[in-house]
């Protein structure tokens, strides 16, 4: 009788948390795309404690990446390696203490405006227009509607690689248009947001203003939100106008008509097509005005027969 063959999984080695741990969980259907591979391993813990102390645990070796809703993101087709942390129940809670709204990082951004407006607190407005989540906004100083995290952040609360937690003031790190000098290996948990007390009926206008403006110019399937950083003085889209991209297609990823800053997956695109398509983009604005175009979405994982290497 041969003997059985026996093959280790990451999840084997990973310390046991009173969140759930899954192996080989599949992202693509998580993503705004839905398109992409799985994570060799899907960690949601259960709240700031169990985070900070799996990540202590946790071996040195193993990669970690961290995702909110994935409005922002494109998990290439061969998957994401190590550990994948979404950050769900236990760390969507909203409350409002004085002129203060407090969220946890996996917080819709148009929750925290409509908590803001319940309570006629006025300057959240503009996060009604960011389809993420508070910890992606507090990493990369998220922005919409002539409002960014910047101008209304007071403090944030991280956990390290380590699992120390970290309380830090907006001051201390370092925004600027949607970049921060947060520590790569920080973990965003909440965030501490000044309102200003406002008319109600003001508050709530304004964010009706700013989800009809979306409906109107951006499109409303499968994307990834903004494709490109705007260049100094310039607007992506006009220069993908300008090399004339709008339209352009790679299998079923296509440069959306309504707002050609966004790629869209008309139904069975691939990661890999959407890249590409992205990549193509970038060269035709590149030859055609001089201009580089940034990503501005975030690309993660390996590409498709690489993830086993």
């Amino acid at each position: 009788m041969a003997a059985a063959i026996s093959t280790s999984h990451l999840i084997d080695r990973l310390p046991k948390p009173r969140g759930r741990l899954t192996a080989d969980a599949p992202l693509g259907p998580q993503t705004w795309f839905r398109a992409g591979g799985a994570a060799e391993v899907l960690f949601r813990p259960a709240d700031v404690q169990d985070l900070a102390g799996f990540m202590a645990a946790l071996p040195s070796d193993v990669p970690v990446t961290v995702l909110g809703v994935s409005s922002n993101i494109l998990v290439r087709d061969g998957g994401v390696k190590g550990v994948v942390i979404r950050l769900l129940r236990g760390f969507t809670g909203i409350t409002v203490e004085g002129n203060d709204v407090v969220a946890g990082a996996g917080a819709l951004d148009l929750n925290v405006a409509l908590a803001a407006r319940d309570h006629a607190l006025a300057g959240l407005e503009f996060l009604s227009g960011i389809p993420g989540t508070i910890g992606g906004a507090l990493r990369m100083n998220a922005g919409a509607y002539e409002g960014d995290l910047a101008q209304v952040l007071l403090s944030a609360e991280a956990v390290d690689r380590q699992g120390r937690v970290h309380t830090v003031p907006a001051g201390a790190l370092g925004y600027r248009y949607r970049h921060s000098d947060a520590p790569a290996d920080w973990i965003f948990t909440s965030a501490r947001l000044r309102g200003t007390p406002g008319d109600q009926l003001a508050i709530a206008r304004r964010i009706a203003e700013i989800d009809a403006a979306r409906t109107d110019s951006q499109p409303r399937s499968r994307t990834g939100g903004s494709t490109f950083v705007n260049p100094p003085g310039r607007r992506a889209w006009e220069l993908i106008d300008e090399a004339g991209c709008r339209g352009l297609r790679i299998g079923e990823a296509q440069v959306s008509e309504k707002h050609c800053n966004f790629l869209v997956n008309l139904g069975q695109a691939t990661a890999t097509d959407i890249e590409a398509l992205g990549e193509e983009v970038r060269r035709r604005v590149l030859q055609k005005t001089g201009v580089q175009l940034e990503w501005e979405i975030r690309r993660i994982g390996e590409p498709l027969g690489r993830a086993g290497e």
